[in-house]
């Protein structure tokens, strides 16, 4: 049975048809500039053939996500990792599921590594996957560019390899490229020279005229036609369409984009005397500028605070008073008022920056004057201490595990002591399912306003197998405790 779908009209009022059966064969080449009728054309060959084969769209402007209201498409944000949609992207192939690719919202060259990723999964699939499937990738001159751009070479060379397959190779594996470009000048020739069908819309540029026309088989002098096509109106050519050159215009849609052309509409009637109150003005719901960090001190300073502190010590005038037994202090209550004691020590914006030993001299003259506590702390019981202090975990936090959090404890005693604070910093997000903390909460439990050396800490744990650090799509990091077996929520490091 031969399956046709309606792309809309030909010249003469006769309906255009498109065999969806040679198409899987033979692939398509769509192009047009901008407001053309690109994307009105492959949202029309989606609904025409989505109940007679499984479509997989690259999206990077998430107009396509509006097909699953109505179609049943499964939309794929790119918020993992690129292990994970290549993982997503075989499930895919092997339930049949059609499914959106929504790369809104990232960068050019994450856009390029999650495309690559979810189309090598696609790609990389057992003989027995290999189901009918139509691929269409809009913007495809983002993924297959003829040239370098601003993105990394790395991301270029996985993108361009992942729809040079689609193109070439993807024929056997069941695969249909439908590819669409505003620009043919700037798609790669590998990748479109694949494409057996065309249908090209309205193009102004004479380099991309001239290709277009050669694509076709026109003469140059006909390349001109190319200008005079109205919006929605392609020149069609291929096995799957026509063995000549006609001229369709694309029929009407059912669902409709998230997007659309903009609308004129008058400018609101603003009084001239307020333009400065309104654009000057600060708002009570902005945020405040961040005040900048104060300097690290010198060394000067610090010996200066150390013969300041056993100056005051020794000379003080005053004898320091023995301090009462309290025969019914609970280890949990010591605890307790340990905890506060270094609350209220760190509460200082400068602590968290000052040196163990200057630290622990002024704990030992603040746990004096609480007068409750029957011994002071050594320095390592202390060192333990601002560790879990310096994480900002509550030692009677309801929202963490006791038993996981104990566990957390066992595994930061093996880090050098200035880390653990910062491995109970990641084990505290973790464990309460909240973002990875940024690099400066990092720097900061480790003692340090030095955001590379948070960066360096996580690397220095992760060669050691204490962690595994990986970035999402959308460069938030992701911080795995293996020991632990759980995860950081993303999070963006800066």
């Amino acid at each position: 049975m031969t399956v046709s779908i309606d792309l809309g009209t030909m010249k003469l009022g006769q309906p255009a048809q498109m065999d969806l059966e040679e198409l899987l064969a033979t692939r398509l080449l769509v192009q047009g500039n901008s407001g053309s009728g690109k994307s009105h054309l492959l949202r029309r060959i989606l609904e025409q053939s989505a109940k007679w084969v499984q479509q997989i769209i690259i999206d990077p402007e998430g107009d396509f996500v509006t097909l699953a209201e109505k179609y049943g498409h499964a939309v794929v944000d790119a918020v993992g990792t690129e292990a994970d949609l290549t993982m997503i992207a075989a499930r895919v192939r092997q339930h049949r599921i059609s499914a959106v690719l929504n790369l809104e919202g990232l960068d050019a060259d994450r856009q390029m590594r999650a495309a690559s990723a979810f189309l090598n999964g696609l790609f990389d699939i057992d003989r027995q996957y290999w189901y009918p499937a139509i691929v269409i990738v809009d913007e495809a001159q983002l993924f297959a560019p003829a040239a370098g751009g601003e993105v990394s070479e790395e991301a270029r060379r996985s993108s361009l390899g992942a729809m040079t397959n689609l193109m070439c190779r993807g024929r056997k594996r069941g695969l249909a490229g439908i590819i669409a470009t505003q620009r043919l000048a700037k798609l790669a020739k590998n990748v479109a020279a694949e494409a057996s069908n065309f249908l090209m819309g309205r193009t102004f540029l004479d380099i991309d005229m001239a290709r277009a026309a050669d694509l076709l088989g026109l003469e140059r002098r006909q390349a001109e036609t190319f200008r005079n096509l109205d919006r929605g109106q392609f020149v069609a050519l291929g096995p799957a369409l026509y063995r000549r050159s006609e001229t369709v215009t694309i029929g009407a849609v059912e669902t409709s984009a998230r997007s659309s052309s903009p609308k004129l509409m008058p400018l609101p009637d603003v009084p001239h005397d307020n333009i400065d109150e309104l654009l000057f003005k600060p708002g009570s719901d902005e945020d405040p500028r961040p005040a900048m960090a104060p300097p690290p001190p010198t060394t000067a300073e610090v010996m200066q605070q150390l013969a300041n502190l056993r100056l005051d010590r020794e000379f003080g005038g005053e004898t320091e008073p023995q301090l009462d037994l309290d025969p019914g202090l609970s280890a949990e209550e010591r605890e307790a008022i340990l905890h506060q004691i270094l609350t209220d020590l760190l509460d200082d914006p400068d602590a968290a920056y000052q040196p163990v030993s200057v630290l622990y001299q002024d704990f030992q003259v603040r746990c004096r004057i609480e007068k409750t506590l029957k011994t002071t702390p050594d320095l390592q019981e202390f060192r333990q201490l601002l560790a879990v202090a310096r994480a900002g975990v509550d030692a009677k936090e309801e929202t963490l595990d006791e038993d996981q959090w104990k566990q957390a404890g066992i595994i930061a005693d093996q880090l050098p002591e200035d880390m653990r604070g910062v491995y109970l910093l990641l084990a505290k997000a973790a464990l309460g399912k909240k973002p990875c903390p940024t690099n400066l909460e990092l720097a900061t439990a480790y003692g340090t306003r030095s955001p590379s050396r948070a960066r360096f800490l996580l690397t220095y744990m992760e060669e050691r197998g204490y962690l595994v650090c990986a970035n999402d799509l959308r460069g938030n990091r992701i911080v795995t405790l293996k020991d632990l077996g759980v995860q950081t929520e993303p999070g963006n490091p800066d």
